[in-house]
């Protein structure tokens, strides 16, 4: 049996498969984190562990595993302050993370970006470490080592440190010995790089004591949740994009070649010889949530409610979706989200569906740029949080004119993680082979050729009321 964890932004996500891709059990808990001035987008490390333990009590079959795999929300930044404690505890004395939507760095984004000669933004981590070195520097020297979000789990549960290079092309996120000596950064306070489906190492005595798992299982790396989510969705051919729904949405595009462009990213993507093509969108389900409480509604459930009793097009309402600023495809951290259209005749119910409507636009505009390179999307497969209501894959149907796939597992990273775990315990024998098997299609949502029109007005005016901004 796998053990798969995932950290999210807001909840901490595990389940347990068997090695034929049955999930026999699930747990979620939710996280908390903490939005204030300044750019500081923060969330405490211990609930983490926390989360775990409590996760681990209500799963069941805990004693049969033989794999733990970790995958988690970034680029997030632990600065570690200790060694873990010699207790039972496990305790890692830790400053709060500064998660992916921290904005503390932006003015230090510039001077990474030249020394990479190429655009990193502010919530990459050596614009972070550089704010906390310049800044902080209280903080920069009782700091042992910066981790991400899942290395600091592991950490926990192997005293082991390692850093998760997630694949090839990471190059410019990431840093070497040369750009930590320009930088005047501690080369010893970064841990040793390893890769997704490599082993962080054995569990401790005393976290399989504490927890109750077998002695020496591997914990293994998962590496980002986007890499995770591309496996789990079913992902596996070009012209194939996942979007990744949560907080925030990543769109992932399976290309033949590499593709160079300063809106994009592109990495090398998990399925073999492929590359990826990457997009990534700020505030998403972090919108929804928004509106859910600008609105006084109690729940998501009730917001989509409240959206489908508008028209599509929200009565010409158009929302840019810029709560805190954008990555793809500006990148610029200074835009601000607005409303525009605005009349007598506007409702509740426009307000909400406008934000699922700018939702969609902000994919669309994504993909707009992904096919300007000459590449094709042809379907876009839809996990996550957000992937089960029904609503918003219309409209993102119809706004970007893709079929929307939705699968049957929405915790695509759980899925993908056992993906992983099966391969590292032998059972297939690639990425292919094991997404071959485990992969489960749910529902199809095709565009409605009615509203191409108005979506692609309105689309229209999106991209004008962008470019206003620049």
């Amino acid at each position: 049996m796998i053990l798969t964890v995932d950290i999210g932004t807001s909840a901490f996500k595990s389940a347990v498969w068997d090695l034929d891709g049955t999930r026999l059990s699930f747990a979620s808990v939710p996280l908390k984190s903490e939005i204030a001035e300044g750019g500081k987008h923060e969330a405490a490390p211990s609930q983490w562990l926390e989360a775990f333990d409590t996760c681990c009590a209500n799963l069941g079959n805990i004693a049969s595993v033989q794999a733990i795999v970790i995958s988690g929300n970034g680029p997030s930044l632990v600065p570690v302050l200790g060694e873990l404690a010699d207790d039972n505890s496990l305790n890692v004395p830790a400053e709060k993370a500064r998660l992916w939507l921290d904005r503390r760095g932006v003015k230090y984004s510039e001077e990474v970006s030249a020394l990479m000669n190429d655009y990193v933004d502010s919530s990459f981590f050596l614009p972070k470490i550089l704010h906390i070195k310049r800044e902080e520097n209280n903080l920069y020297q009782i700091t042992k080592k910066f981790l991400g979000c899942p290395e600091f789990l592991a950490y926990t549960l192997t005293g082991q440190a390692r850093t998760v290079f997630p694949c090839e092309g990471f190059d410019r996120w990431f840093w070497n010995d040369a750009i930590l000596e320009k930088l005047n950064l501690d080369a010893h306070k970064f841990p040793p790089f390893i890769r997704p489906g490599d082993s962080f190492g054995s569990i401790s005595q005393k976290a399989a004591e504490r927890f109750g798992f077998k002695k020496d299982i591997q914990i293994i790396s998962g590496g980002p949740d986007f890499f995770t989510a591309i496996l789990g969705s079913g992902v596996m051919e070009p012209g194939q994009a996942c979007n990744r729904t949560g907080s925030s949405d990543g769109i992932n595009l399976c290309t033949v070649k590499r593709i160079n462009h300063k809106s994009l990213m592109s990495y090398a993507f998990p399925i073999e010889p492929y590359w990826n093509l990457s997009g990534m969108i700020n505030t998403t389900g972090r919108a929804i949530e928004w509106g859910k409480e600008l609105l006084g509604l109690e729940s998501i459930g009730d917001f989509m409610a409240l959206a489908e009793k508008s028209g599509y097009g929200s009565g010409g309402l158009v929302f840019l979706p810029y709560l805190s600023g954008e990555r793809s495809p500006i990148w610029n951290p200074n835009v601000r989200a607005l409303w525009n259209g605005i009349n007598i005749d506007t409702g509740r119910s426009e307000f909400a569906n406008s934000i699922l409507e700018g939702i969609g636009f902000a994919i669309n505009d994504v993909i707009s740029v992904m096919e300007q390179t000459g590449e094709k999307v042809e379907q876009i497969y839809v996990t996550g949080g957000l992937a089960g209501f029904e609503r918003l894959n219309q409209i993102k149907a119809d706004i970007t004119g893709k079929e929307i796939i939705t699968c049957a597992c929405k915790e695509a990273e759980l899925l993908g993680l056992a993906v992983i775990g099966s391969c590292f315990l032998g059972k297939y024998s690639s990425f292919t082979q094991a997404v071959n098997a485990l992969r489960c299609i749910k529902n199809k949502y095709k565009p409605n050729s009615i509203n191409k029109d108005l979506y692609n007005h309105l689309f229209y005016e999106y991209k004008k009321l962008r470019d206003n901004m620049l």
